[in-house]
């Protein structure tokens, strides 16, 4: 049998943790209604220790694990999740350490880096400027550009970069993304990353295909979007986006601080390569804030999904209107939207977006209608398996139409 399904965890080479700490976090922004709180811990706990691998043999039952033994499994020294049912956080878990080797454990409050989940924060931040006026869907961005422009060149002659097509990664826009950089490096400001000049470590960023004529990810069509928004309201990207959609969804742990302050590095988990080392200088830093930007914690974004919800359902106003934020979940090109991959089924689809940055893997995950969803962050490169099968306990736990084991059949 392929060594996958093999449950002997003695077999695994000794990590160099010293211990890991396991926390089940109920903070205020993890409330729970308390008549629920048996049932709920229940789900907890079969979440916990029920984790899945992709595939199971018909005629078995699928193997499961538990949360301490995939972490030491895949040498993942921390994680966070929330969990979403019924339009609200359900519960809120917390696990192992912010770094490997120390005693710091990770808690609902400690800020993982989000990586490409930064791209629906900025998409959403777009869309508020459209639904003001500022901007509109299917102009060319040239034609608000200030600092920096789109170059010319065949390519453009007969079709223009608009910001649907940058938040739908049809813009033909070159770099797909980014290395970030390390504390003792000189940072490149927006306009040096979009000429690829030093001391950017990317290229420059243009059209090399004619815009709509294919999906190609490119978070240098987001750096775009973060110039843009730079240009068009006068203020900088990071306080544009704190006050008009952070603040605004009371997402105090989230920030686009690029180097972060003092107070808010003292709460972050550290970094980790796949062999388990401390990322030098405990993480990597990110001025291409819309594409990679964003430091949260899993009940954050999801008070971000939440909202979604909400306003689809006609529960809550504000934000978006139901109109754009319907256009922003319709499926285009390869499954995207506006900001987010559109998937699951015309009844029921989910929005969701991942993110690995140099050190961290995180997903969010949300569904349109039925009030479901869960965000799992992790601080290390070697997180994005751990995130599928605790997805899959998830899906398997709370009876979702998706992620689950797929069977296989042995003739």
């Amino acid at each position: 049998m392929n060594l996958w399904f093999n449950r002997n965890i003695n077999i695994i080479k000794p990590l160099h943790f010293i211990f890991l700490i396991f926390v089940a976090v109920h903070s205020p922004a993890c409330a729970q209604d308390q008549s629920a709180e048996l049932s709920t811990a229940d789900r907890q706990q079969q979440v916990e220790n029920g984790l899945l691998t992709p595939y199971f043999i018909e005629g078995s039952e699928p193997e499961r694990y538990t949360i301490g033994e995939r972490m030491e499994y895949y040498n993942v020294p921390g994680m966070s999740i929330a969990v979403i049912n019924n339009g609200e956080v359900e519960w809120c878990g917390a696990y192992g350490l912010v770094e490997t080797g120390g005693e710091t454990t990770v808690t609902d409050s400690t800020l993982f880096q989000a990586a490409s989940i930064s791209k629906p924060v900025a998409a959403i931040a777009a869309l508020i400027l459209v639904e003001d006026g500022v901007l509109e869907l299917d102009d060319d961005v040239n034609d608000y550009l200030t600092t920096w422009k789109i170059p010319d060149n065949r390519n453009t002659i007969n079709n223009h970069v608009s910001v649907r097509k940058l938040l739908n990664h049809t813009s033909g826009l070159t770099v797909h993304g980014f290395p970030g950089y390390s504390k003792d490096e000189v940072l490149p400001t927006v306009s040096e990353i979009l000429n690829g000049r030093f001391p950017a470590n990317t290229g420059s960023v243009y059209t090399d295909v004619e815009p709509g004529e294919m999906w190609r990810y490119s978070g240098g069509g987001y750096t775009v979007l973060q110039q843009l928004i730079d240009d068009v309201t006068g203020e900088s990207f990071s306080h544009f986006v704190q006050q008009d959609v952070l603040d605004e969804l009371d997402m105090q742990s989230s920030t686009f601080e690029q180097p972060l302050s003092e107070l808010n590095a003292a709460r972050t988990a550290s970094g980790h390569l796949d062999g388990g080392s401390v990322v030098e200088g405990k993480w990597h830093i990110y001025p291409e804030l819309a594409a990679a930007g964003l430091w949260t914690t899993p009940s954050d974004l999801a008070r971000l999904a939440i909202t979604i919800q909400e306003i689809i359902n006609g529960t809550s106003s504000g934000l978006l209107s139901v109109e754009m934020t319907r256009t922003m979940l319709t499926p285009g090109e390869n499954g995207w939207g506006l900001g987010f991959r559109i998937g699951g089924s015309k009844r029921d689809p989910f929005f969701s977006h991942g993110g690995a940055n140099h050190g961290y893997r995180a997903q969010f995950i949300a569904y349109a209608n039925s009030g479901k969803g869960v965000i799992i962050m992790t601080n290390s490169d070697n997180g994005g398996e751990l995130i599928n099968e605790v997805l899959r306990a998830v899906a398997d736990v709370y009876d979702w139409p998706d992620f689950q084991p797929q069977k296989l059949i042995i003739e």
